[in-house]
C-alpha cells in the first residue's frame, strides 16, 4: 500500500488545510471545493486528509459500513441488531470523471429480479464513501448524470437504485471534497452551491517557499515511508486535536449576535438562498470547536464568511469567483456599532429609534439618489441599454474613423442578450449536454435493442415479447414467467448532447467602423453564455490583416474565451479565406481528439474579403470546402447602413449553413433559425 504524502507536510495552502480540517471536525458543514491551477497540492492534500480522521465502528460483515450503535433499519445487508462493531479507518473513495452509473450507485442484477424475484445488488461508490469522504478530482468534468445522482444522494443522505419497478436504498451520508482547474470549465451552479465551502489555491511565488515544497517532494519521493515518519508526531498532534474539537462541538454556544452577524452578512453579499446562511453557522461553530472555545466570535464569522460566500455570489458565468474583503470588514464593523448603540440605548432605558419607513422626496428605496429606481431597459441609451453598451470610436467631426491597416485597441462588448437555440440537424452520440438531439443513456425511450455489454436500462415490454414464444419450450408451469440473458431488451433513449461550438471572428478594419466590433462582441458573449448552459466546449479563430489565428483552441472552458473576446483587438484586411481555412483545420484535430462530438461553427463577419489574389473567389472556394465536410455553420452577418451588399448572405450559401443578421441573433425571429438549419441539411 502506498504511503501518503502527510497532511502537515504540506508547505503553505493555510485556506485549504483550514477549510478540510473544518470539515473533519464537522462533517455537516458540507464538504470543500478546491479551486486552482494544476500543481499546487490540491490532490495531495485531500489525500492526506484521510490519515487523520478517527477511526469509525461499522457493523461486522455489511458492505454499507452501517453504525452498530444506530444501524440503518432499511439496510440491503440488514436487519442488524445494535451491538458492538469493529472499527476500521475512514475511507477515502474517488469517484472517476468518466466512472459509469452503476459503478457509482451500484447495480440491480435485473435477470434475477425478474426470474427469480430476489434483489441482487451490488454496491456502488457511494456505498463504499458512506461515513468517509467521497473525494472527486476534476469535479467540473464531470458527466451532467452523475451530477444529478450525487447531488440527490448528498441532500438526502441516501442512495436510490431503481430499474423498472425494483429498488434499493441504502445510506450514503460523505464528506464531499472536489478539486478543478477553472480553466477547464466552470462547475454546474447546482453542484457549486451544494459544496459547503470553497478555496482558491495558486502556487508561492516566494522562492524561500517554494524552493521548501521542492525539498520536502524530493524526500517523500526518495523514501515515502520514512519521510512520514518523520511527521508522525504532527500528524497524531493534529489528530488528537480533530477528536478533541469533535468532542467540544456539542458544547459550542452560537448566540443570537453571532446569528445575526452572520444574517447580515449574507444579506449584505446578497446570496441566493439560505443555505449559506446555515453553512457559515456550522463553519464558525466549528472554527470555535477547533480554537477550544466554547463561544463563536466575529473573528469566527469573519472568517466562516471568506471559506462560504466567494461562490455563492456568483450572478453569471463570467463573474469571477471571490469576496471583497474590506466590504466585509465594514459590514461587520456596522453590525457592531449597532449592536453597541442598542445596548447603551437599553442600558438607558430607551427604545432604539425605528427606521425611517418614508424616503424623503430625494431618496429613493435604497438611499440617496433613487437608487431604487429600475435600470434602463433593453431599448434604453446609455451604457446600460441594447446598443452598444459602449462609447462610439470617431474621428472629428463625429465621423467614424476609416478602416486601415493600422491596428485599433479593443472595444468593450455591449450587453449580452438572451438567445434560442442553436442546434446541429441530425441525432448525435456525443457526450451529455443541452443542445442538439443525440443518443443517450438517459432520455425518453424510443425503441430497445440487445444489450452490449452490462444491462443498464432494461425496456421491459420488449423483454417480455422476446421471452413470450418460448415459455412452453422452457417447461414453464407457474405464474412467473421464464426469462433468459438472451430476452433481456436495452432501452434506446434520446436526450440532448453537448457540442463544440467554434466561433470564426472577423476582427478586421472593415469590422471597426460605425462601431460594429462592440455589438459583434457583444452577440458573440451572449451565444457563449449559451454555451455555458448547454454544456458546450468552444473555440474562438479571429482573422484580420494577413493570416487567421486560434485566439483560444476547443476548451470547456467559456471564461477563457469570453476574457480573448475582451481582449481582441481590430484593423487591417479581411483574409476570410484564411479565417476559414484555419477553422477548418482546427475541426480536424479536434475530431481525431474526440470523433463522437459534433460542431457547430458560427461565423461572425460582414461577408468581405479582401488582400491577395482573388480573395473573394479563394473565400468561396473556403467555404466550399467546408461544406464538402458536412459541418453545421450559421453566418452571423454584422453588415450594417443603408446600402447593404448581401455577401453575408453568399457565403451562408456557399457553406449551405444559414445567414442571420445581429438584429435577428437577438429577437424571438430567431427560432425559425434552427428548423433553417434543419431543412438545409434534409
Amino acid at each position: 500500500m502506498t504511503t501518503p504524502f502527510p497532511f502537515t507536510a504540506v508547505v503553505g495552502q493555510d485556506d485549504l488545510r483550514l477549510a478540510l480540517l473544518l470539515n473533519a471536525v464537522s462533517p455537516a458543514v458540507g464538504g470543500v471545493l478546491v479551486r486552482g491551477e494544476k500543481g499546487t497540492a490540491k490532490s495531495t492534500a485531500v489525500r492526506a486528509l484521510s490519515a487523520l480522521l478517527p477511526e469509525v465502528a461499522v457493523v461486522p460483515g455489511c458492505r454499507f459500513s452501517c453504525d452498530p450503535a444506530a444501524p440503518d433499519p432499511a439496510c440491503p445487508d440488514g436487519p442488524h441488531e445494535a451491538g458492538t462493531g469493529t472499527e476500521r479507518p475512514a475511507r477515502m473513495v474517488e469517484l472517476p470523471v468518466g466512472a459509469s452509473e452503476d459503478r457509482l450507485v451500484g447495480a440491480l442484477d435485473i435477470e434475477r429480479a425478474l426470474a427469480e424475484g430476489v434483489k441482487a445488488f451490488e454496491p456502488g461508490l457511494l456505498a463504499d464513501a458512506h461515513r468517509g469522504i467521497l473525494y472527486v478530482d476534476e469535479v467540473n468534468l464531470l458527466h451532467d448524470h452523475l451530477v444529478d445522482l450525487l447531488l440527490d444522494a448528498a441532500a438526502m443522505g441516501a442512495s436510490y437504485v431503481e430499474r423498472e419497478g425494483v429498488s434499493v436504498r441504502h445510506a450514503a451520508r460523505f464528506l464531499l471534497v472536489g478539486t478543478m482547474n477553472p480553466e477547464e470549465g466552470e462547475l454546474r451552479p447546482q453542484l457549486l452551491d451544494r459544496f459547503g465551502l470553497t478555496v482558491e489555491v495558486a502556487a508561492s511565488r516566494e522562492p524561500d517557499q517554494r524552493v521548501e515544497v521542492v525539498r520536502r517532494r524530493l524526500a517523500y519521493d526518495d523514501d515515502p515511508a520514512g519521510f512520514a515518519g518523520r511527521w508522525a508526531g504532527e500528524e497524531s498532534a493534529v489528530r488528537a486535536r480533530i477528536v478533541a474539537a469533535r468532542a467540544l462541538l456539542p458544547s459550542v454556544r452560537l448566540g443570537d449576535g453571532a446569528l445575526r452577524q452572520i444574517a447580515a452578512t449574507c444579506a449584505a453579499f446578497e446570496v441566493d438562498g439560505m443555505r449559506a446562511d446555515i453553512v457559515m453557522a456550522r463553519t464558525a461553530t466549528a472554527l470555535a470547536a477547533w480554537a477550544g472555545r466554547t463561544d463563536v466570535l466575529a473573528e469566527d464569522v469573519r472568517q466562516a464568511a471568506l471559506l462560504a460566500l466567494p461562490h455563492r455570489r456568483r450572478r453569471n458565468p463570467f463573474d469571477a469567483p471571490g469576496l471583497d474583503e474590506n466590504k466585509l470588514d465594514e459590514t461587520l464593523e456596522e453590525f457592531a456599532e449597532q449592536e453597541q448603540e442598542q445596548e447603551q440605548d437599553q442600558e438607558q432605558g430607551q427604545e432604539p429609534e425605528p427606521e425611517d419607513d418614508d424616503p424623503g422626496p430625494d431618496e429613493g428605496p435604497d438611499g440617496p439618489g433613487g437608487g431604487g429606481q429600475q435600470p434602463p431597459g433593453p431599448d434604453s441609451e446609455g451604457p446600460q441599454g441594447g446598443d452598444t453598451g459602449a462609447r462610439p470610436e470617431a474621428g472629428e467631426g463625429g465621423e467614424p474613423r476609416p478602416s486601415g491597416s493600422a491596428e485599433q485597441q479593443p472595444v468593450r462588448a455591449s450587453e449580452p442578450f438572451r438567445t434560442k437555440v442553436l442546434s446541429v440537424p441530425g441525432i448525435g452520440e456525443g457526450a451529455a449536454g443541452r443542445r442538439s438531439r443525440a443518443r443517450t443513456e438517459h432520455g425518453r425511450t424510443t425503441g430497445a435493442r440487445r444489450p452490449q455489454g452490462a444491462l443498464t436500462k432494461l425496456h421491459l415490454a420488449a423483454t417480455v415479447q422476446a421471452a413470450a414464444p418460448h415459455q412452453l419450450a422452457r417447461g414453464r408451469a407457474g405464474r412467473g414467467l421464464v426469462v433468459r440473458r438472451d430476452d433481456l431488451r436495452q432501452a434506446t433513449r434520446e436526450g440532448r448532447e453537448g457540442n463544440l461550438v467554434l466561433f470564426v471572428v472577423d476582427a478586421s478594419g472593415s469590422m471597426a467602423a460605425r462601431q460594429r466590433m462592440s455589438a459583434v462582441k457583444g452577440a458573440v458573449l451572449s451565444l457563449l453564455l449559451d454555451a455555458y448552459q448547454r454544456r458546450d466546449k468552444v473555440g474562438l479563430v479571429t482573422f484580420r490583416g494577413s493570416a487567421a489565428d486560434v485566439a483560444l483552441p476547443p476548451t470547456s472552458s467559456v471564461d477563457a474565451a469570453a476574457v480573448r473576446l475582451e481582449s481582441l483587438p481590430t484593423g487591417g484586411r479581411t483574409p476570410l479565406a484564411a479565417g476559414l481555412l484555419k477553422a477548418r483545420d482546427v475541426l480536424r484535430v479536434e475530431r481525431l481528439r474526440d470523433p463522437a462530438r459534433r460542431a457547430l461553427v458560427v461565423v461572425v463577419t460582414d461577408g468581405r474579403a479582401t488582400g491577395g489574389p482573388e480573395p473573394v473567389a479563394l473565400a468561396g472556394r473556403a467555404a466550399r470546402l467546408f461544406a464538402a465536410d458536412g459541418v453545421a455553420s450559421v453566418v452571423v452577418d454584422c453588415e450594417s447602413g443603408p446600402v447593404r451588399l448581401g455577401l453575408a448572405g453568399q457565403l451562408a450559401g456557399e457553406l449551405e449553413g444559414t445567414a442571420v443578421t445581429l438584429a435577428e441573433l437577438r429577437a424571438d425571429s430567431i427560432a425559425g433559425l434552427v428548423k433553417d438549419v434543419q431543412r438545409r441539411a434534409a
